[in-house]
């Protein structure tokens, strides 16, 4: 088998690769409730010959599939839970949701899931059928979304012994990921007072949502005295309930801080746990803090990236159909305006490609409403960096790390939208997932087949980590909580 004729094992694959994407995304599970994706995923590994450890990293919905044997060791990621609150009707432009409040795939991972196993089922049908060496593993990772799976699996090791792992992304355009994100952490704070009649003895209640309300203030008069790359972000999950006579003797809130270094995050922790201690100081109220989760910043590998670059342009681009390309106008015509949508998607990549790159690009693009092109790549250069977070950081920290991005939906569809849960159950996202299979399947045959390339990639890793060593900022105490958990 050459990799042309993988690519044709693809193809003839898709219908359980979009079987498997479609179900997915039905089942929307948030954060660490994946069950029946899971065991999905799990199902068709193990009815293609992959040895499936089941759970792993202390994570019920963690596991990891494994097919082959001896050096090297490639690993591939798969993400497939859902956002909270996004139900939505597939293949519509009208907002449609479900089920009320539902959940909903707005970030796309039901394809993530569908691409990643694409790929390990590409590479082991290649091992198998020119009886080569190596490993390749597919590593299932819950909770992305606010759980930072991926941060508690390398936490507990999950990650020793591979020698480069691959990931992908939908994502609007078709790129190499290289990206540098923010670090984060995620914190609880619980504040107990007492209650009492807020008309008739005030002056015996202390209140746990004013103690929430000062905190808050004082977050945001921080904000003024943080470097200006860090976010604070907070939402309050407990106000007390539903009485406004009544003094509040419970609230919480819940915030997300982010930084580019791990570092930097912890000393901005710090101070608004002095700020959530002097609001619960100035209430007569106590404080709880219970740290959620963390996830580290990317270490690039711009060797491993180049790989995936050049096999991404060996692939030929989706066509798409005049019913799909009236579609994605539609999507368009419900995205918040632009006059350049073409321009607003690649303003991502701005750092690692230059000024009159973006705007060639965004030329090339004008008008249209779905990505036809790839955009370049530099071996030597910056990355750009994104204000979000992932927790394929903490997986970078542990082993050389790439990623790439396909075309799934229209230019300029907003992350964590309606407009993009409609968009992952149609054909356009599936064509972009299975461009992601056939990318991520030819860069892991070129790293089995010339292990040299895996050493360089580690020469890469070693050199931009300078005798750092990976602390996972997750005390080892703090286990996975499900989103409903936190509310």
């Amino acid at each position: 088998m050459n990799k042309t004729q993988m690519y044709e094992y693809l193809e003839e694959k898709k219908p359980v690769l979009t079987n498997l994407s479609d179900r997915i995304w039905e089942y929307a599970e948030t954060a660490f409730e994946e069950f029946q994706s899971a065991a999905l995923i799990q199902d068709v590994l193990r009815n293609h010959d992959f040895t499936v450890e089941a759970p792993i990293g202390k994570i019920k919905t963690a596991f990891c599939g494994t097919y082959g044997s001896g050096r090297p060791v490639i690993g591939i990621l798969a993400e497939f839970d859902a956002l909270n609150g996004l139900s939505q009707k597939a293949h519509s432009a009208v907002q449609q949701p479900l089920v009320h409040s539902g959940n909903g795939h707005g970030c796309g991972h039901n394809l993530f899931a569908g691409g990643s196993v694409g790929a390990a089922l590409a590479v082991k049908e290649y091992l198998e059928t020119n009886h080569l060496p190596g490993t390749i593993k597919l590593f299932g990772c819950p909770g992305e979304e606010g759980g930072s799976g991926k941060a508690f699996m390398a936490r507990e090791g999950v990650f020793q012994g591979l020698d480069a792992a691959l990931a992908w992304h939908p994502m609007e355009v078709n790129a190499i990921f290289d990206i540098e994100f923010l670090a984060n952490y995620q914190v609880l704070y619980t504040f107990k007072g007492k209650a009492a009649h807020a008309a008739a003895a005030p002056h015996l209640g202390r209140s746990a949502l004013d103690a929430v309300e000062l905190m808050d203030v004082g977050a945001n008069y921080l904000r003024e005295h943080i470097i200006s790359d860090a976010r604070i972000h907070y939402a309050i999950t407990n106000s007390g309930g539903y009485s406004p006579n009544v003094v509040q003797s419970s609230a919480s809130v819940l915030y997300l801080i982010r930084a580019p270094k791990t570092f930097q995050v912890e000393e901005i922790y710090q101070r608004i746990n002095q700020i959530a201690q002097g609001a619960a100081m100035m209430t007569g109220t106590d404080v709880q803090i219970d740290f959620i989760k963390a996830c580290a910043e990317v270490v690039p590998n711009r060797f491993l990236s180049n790989i995936l670059y050049e096999n991404l342009k060996q692939q030929k681009l989706p066509e798409y159909t005049p019913e799909e390309l009236s579609f994605a106008q539609e999507i368009a015509k419900t995205t918040p305006s632009s006059e350049d949508r073409a321009l607003d998607s690649l303003n991502r990549f701005r750092g690692s490609l230059s000024d009159e790159e973006i705007h060639r690009c965004a030329g090339q693009l004008h008008g249209k409403d779905l990505c036809d092109i790839i955009l370049p790549f530099h071996k030597e250069g910056q990355c750009a960096r994104l204000t979000m977070s992932s927790d394929v950081g903490d997986v970078s920290w542990n082993v050389p790390t790439a990623q790439i991005v396909t075309a799934c939906y229209a230019l300029g569809t907003p992350e964590h939208s309606w407009q993009l849960v409609s968009q992952d159950k149609t054909s356009i996202g599936h064509k972009g997932m299975l461009l992601a299979a056939k990318t991520l399947a030819g860069a892991a045959v070129d790293l089995l087949e010339k292990p040299e390339l895996v050493e360089k990639a580690r020469q890469e890793f070693e050199k931009r980590l300078d005798g750092q060593t990976y602390r996972c900022a997750i005390p080892n105490d703090v286990v996975p909580k499900p989103i409903r958990l936190l509310v």
